[in-house]
């Protein structure tokens, strides 16, 4: 898929089949992730991926935004160094990997902004680390409306130059 079209279309999926994730699109997933740029080059980032069906139910019931993580057949945790720049550079990195699963015909989205302290004991994640967020990961269960999103235009987001002259 086209990196332009893989951003068009993204969409977050939330609910998945009953089908593994193959191995090798782990692998494009995690090497997205790694692959991606950082600030100073420090990659602050461990991912940890979760496929034992235990364990995502009790991802699914930690997360109070996250339930259906319970029913995906593949997770990843994003883990952090606690320095100035590896949330924007984590970030960075779970798009990547998010577009690296959209190419594969996959879907996931970004579950965390709480507190993941919880999420961190459950997979032996160290307290010098801060877990991000979680990525749930798999065949979209339904057919997803592939470019459908409701964006503001361009003309709403965009300047020229300064803030306030139309980019046209």
């Amino acid at each position: 898929m086209d990196v332009f079209e893989a951003i068009r279309t993204l969409l977050s999926v939330r609910s998945y089949q009953d089908k593994p994730v193959p191995e090798e699109s782990i692998r494009r997933i995690l090497e997205a992730g790694r692959l991606t740029g950082s600030a100073k080059n420090a990659q602050p980032w461990q991912f940890v991926v979760v496929q034992e069906r235990q364990t995502l139910q009790r991802l699914g019931e930690l997360v109070r935004s996250g339930a259906h993580v319970a029913h995906a057949p593949l997770a990843i945790a994003v883990a952090i160094e606690k320095t100035p720049f590896a949330v924007s550079d984590a970030s960075r990195a779970i798009q990547s990997m998010l577009l690296a699963a959209w190419a594969d015909g996959l879907g996931g989205n970004w579950v965390g902004f709480a507190p993941m302290s919880e999420v961190g004991a459950l997979l032996n994640i160290p307290e010098s680390l801060e877990v991000l967020a979680l990525l749930p990961i798999g065949y979209p269960a339904q057919a997803v409306g592939q470019g459908k999103k409701q964006r503001k235009p361009l003309s709403e987001v965009a300047h020229h130059e300064r803030f306030g002259e139309p980019f046209e």
